[in-house]
């Protein structure tokens, strides 16, 4: 059985995307998966990039294709009220459901679903105590235990070379976004092609310039 951790940040369309097709790209497979939230601010901080949200024609890109990509897999996706929003309240809330920085699937999809279905506001604050009530969470998301397990699951992602969400740990191999399931789902299955160099080989590609 092989064991899977997935980075994910609910502002991201396209975590929620890989979230819903995840069990289809998996079927028939020997697996666990280990759903972690992190900041994904964080990780955009640490590597001194801006999110596709906050580059206006990248942004009008990304709704339209995320949209099209809902379609396009029969997955059920409108955009919320407004984007990005600030997560935080959803992670800790994830945190929260579980326990050392780890969000069962049920949870996750619920948040998820609260943001990327219905079209309403992510941060309205009836929603998210409605939130409250139906997850019941183990701790007080407020707390500074839930706040400390949510800053070292986005360290811990970092020290692992994840730079976005989602994210696909398996056997030290990372697998970067929705469009990163068919390449998991290869090497899962024993593709050939993981065994012959290439991987290792797009890693040792010399750099001729940087700006």
């Amino acid at each position: 059985m092989k064991h899977i951790t997935c980075w994910l940040d609910f502002i991201s369309p396209y975590a929620y995307l890989a979230f819903e097709k995840l069990p289809d790209a998996l079927k028939g497979l020997s697996y666990q998966v280990d759903y972690r939230p992190v900041l994904f601010a964080g990780l955009l901080k640490h590597h001194g990039q801006l999110g596709p949200a906050e580059i206006r024609p990248k942004r009008d890109w990304t709704y339209r294709q995320v949209l099209w990509a809902a379609h396009a897999n029969g997955i059920p996706m409108e955009l919320p009220a407004g984007h990005p929003f600030n997560p935080l309240a959803l992670l800790r809330l994830a945190v929260a459901c579980g326990e050392s920085g780890l969000a069962n699937r049920y949870v996750c999809e619920t948040l998820f679903r609260h943001v990327w279905r219905g079209g309403a506001d992510a941060e309205d604050a009836a929603r998210l105590q409605a939130l409250q009530a139906q997850l019941q969470p183990r701790r007080d998301a407020a707390s500074s235990e839930v706040k400390a397990e949510l800053k070292a699951n986005t360290e811990a992602a970092i020290a692992h070379g994840v730079f976005g969400v989602p994210t696909f740990e398996v056997d030290g191999r990372l697998f970067w976004g929705f469009d990163g399931l068919p390449m998991l789902r290869g090497y899962l299955d024993g593709a050939e092609w993981f065994a012959g160099g290439a991987w290792e080989a797009a890693a040792a590609l010399p750099v001729r310039t940087s700006r």
